[in-house]
């Protein structure tokens, strides 16, 4: 059945904007991404919006949806108040480029500093083997698929822009856990996650869990585990002793 729904998108760019009113008809079943199509194309055909698979796996169509932030393809129109308008607004961590498309270059070049996977000299080269739990342990933080919405939420980098420059945010803290948790890569990341890409900052507040669209467990599978191997590896008199007889490389960046 068909019904009017009114969307209240934000418009605008980086010197300012407002919000424009469209009311577009909705059909059952429908989600946020295409009712924003609908605008766009009867009576919004500037509307700048990310998009790509439509299928919740490639993260670009992130936006803020009634305040919160999700994926425009995967919010259905029916799990959100009936009979109010839906307003839709940009990633408020990163600089608007113009209406709902924001600057997310930052995590690009986080992404850069991400010292690369480091096969130990006992496995050097492909195939490695591993045993279930560690592929299992691993496989949970490459569900990511980059849509950004947990780097958005993070306070640590939405309320204090100074911070960009040394937090790396959730995103990349799994991806350290991950290469950190690998029983094949001989690379020690520790006192660099934490000196240069900032782990102290976060204080587990788990916003960044509550986002994610895939259901990775951010906080308590990654970031709080990621600290305790901090902790232990500088801290730990033993665990620094045996490593002083034994290290794993440590990373030169």
């Amino acid at each position: 059945m068909s019904y009017d729904l009114t969307l209240n998108i934000w418009r605008g760019d980086a010197n300012g904007g407002d919000f424009a009113e469209y009311v577009v008809p909705a059909e059952e079943g429908q989600v946020v991404l295409d009712a924003v199509h609908r605008a766009q194309a009867t009576m919004a055909n500037d509307l700048a919006v990310r998009w790509n698979c439509k299928a919740g796996k490639c993260g670009s169509c992130s936006a803020e949806i009634n305040g919160r932030p999700r994926l425009m393809c995967m919010t259905r129109l029916s799990s959100l108040p009936q009979g109010e308008p839906v307003t839709i607004t940009p990633l408020r961590t990163f600089p608007i480029i113009r209406d709902l498309v924001t600057d997310v270059s930052f995590n690009y070049e986080r992404a850069k500093q991400v010292p690369a996977f480091t096969p130990t000299a006992e496995q050097p080269q492909a195939p490695f083997t591993m045993h279930q739990v560690d592929v299992q342990r691993s496989q949970e933080f490459r569900k990511c698929i980059e849509c950004w919405l947990c780097q958005n939420v993070c306070h640590v980098i939405r309320d204090h822009e100074e911070n960009k420059e040394h937090y790396a945010g959730p995103r990349f803290f799994i991806r350290y856990a991950e290469l950190d948790m690998h029983p094949n890569d001989a690379l020690d990341r520790k006192e660099f996650v934490q000196d240069v890409q900032g782990l102290g900052y976060c204080n587990i507040t788990k916003c960044c869990t509550e986002v994610c669209p895939e259901s990775i467990k951010i906080t308590d599978n990654a970031i709080i585990a990621l600290k305790e191997r901090v902790v232990d590896a500088k801290y730990d008199p033993v665990v620094r002793f045996f490593r002083r007889r034994r290290p794993r490389s440590a990373s030169s960046e």
